[in-house]
């Protein structure tokens, strides 16, 4: 009898093996969604509806973009990660809703270290400091010497976006003071630059780069490692001699915590490929925007790394958004 029972217990622990096999297997098995936290038409937007469009015929179902804009993206992040962790329902990441909103918010309806875990990396976007054209600050140097006379303003796309913060450390580590002005969105910002309502506009290459191409703008520096390939007459700030500054804005794809690996896996390989794809290569690389094939496990070590430099910087700051 024991043995009849232990051969059931086996072929039934069998069966639910091939059937648990052959439900992740055929994954995916309706459309997916990807959830954006800012409205249609913006940098976000965009990249995830050129991306989507290359994962879902690999995948076999359509993966619709879907735009939930609210609160730096809490809206999006709660949204999915409050879904099932099914591979069904993934987030548009940033620095935002990553690494920036734990410290931002005293209170947050989720937990992206505990609720949320990568699939794979866009790319990152280069920051530029940037004056009009016919400016009479020739330099970064002559722009820290012209705020000492008079304290020059500077726009950046939103309230704690990676823009805004990016330039507070820059005046942190290179010692000068510029009055914030934020808008909704770069273009705008850029547009009052040339208009002659701001001294200058920290913007992110995809933005910044057409204005610069054009002779509209001119940059003071980038907050890279190294020079951009699409604007390598721009100094970095650390070849200026500012120790520490160095920013980016950047793009990902996350999902709720508990999603099969074999699911990440499937989706950080389509992922891969359809930012690896020509057009879309060819597209990054005139926008200036540096993309890199990272594993889940890669971009989540990343994160972690982002977390340690800008968590600890924004509370010195002391930027909150719900004060």
């Amino acid at each position: 009898m024991n043995i009849q029972r232990r051969s059931l217990a086996l072929g039934l622990a069998g069966a639910l093996a091939a059937r648990s096999g052959k439900a992740q297997g055929s994954w995916p098995e309706r459309p997916l969604r990807w959830v954006v936290g800012y409205p249609a038409g913006g940098p976000s937007d965009t990249f995830a509806r050129l991306i989507a469009a290359g994962i879902g015929p690999a995948l076999g179902h359509t993966m619709v973009v879907e735009n939930r804009p609210g609160g730096g993206a809490v809206l999006a992040s709660e949204t999915v990660s409050r879904a099932a962790p099914d591979g069904y329902t993934l987030l548009h990441a940033d620095n935002g809703n990553l690494v920036y909103n734990p410290a931002l918010y005293a209170r947050l309806p989720y937990d992206p270290d505990r609720d949320l875990t990568g699939v794979g990396f866009i790319g990152r976007f280069p920051l530029f400091l940037v004056v009009r054209a016919d400016s009479a600050v020739a330099d970064f140097a002559g722009y820290v010497a012209a705020s000492r006379q008079q304290v020059p303003t500077y726009g950046s796309p939103a309230v704690a976006s990676p823009h805004h913060l990016a330039m507070e450390m820059l005046k942190r580590r290179a010692g000068f003071d510029a009055t914030h002005v934020p808008y909704r969105g770069g273009p705008a910002a850029m547009q009052d630059l040339l208009a002659g309502t701001l001294d200058s506009v920290l913007i992110d290459c995809a933005t910044g780069l057409p204005f610069l191409r054009d002779g509209k703008a001119r940059a003071l520096l980038v907050l890279s490692e190294a020079r951009s390939a699409q604007a390598p007459e721009v100094p970095t700030a650390l070849e200026l001699g500012i120790g520490q500054a160095v920013a980016f804005g950047w793009q990902a794809m996350s999902a709720p915590a508990g999603t099969p690996q074999p699911v990440i896996a499937r989706l950080n390989q389509e992922m891969r490929a359809a930012i690896a794809a020509h057009a879309m290569q060819a597209r990054m690389r005139d926008l200036g925007i540096e993309s890199a094939p990272w594993s889940p496990a890669e971009f989540n070590d990343f994160v972690l790394r982002e977390n340690a430099v800008w968590r600890p910087l924004i509370r010195e700051l002391g930027i909150r958004l719900d004060s």
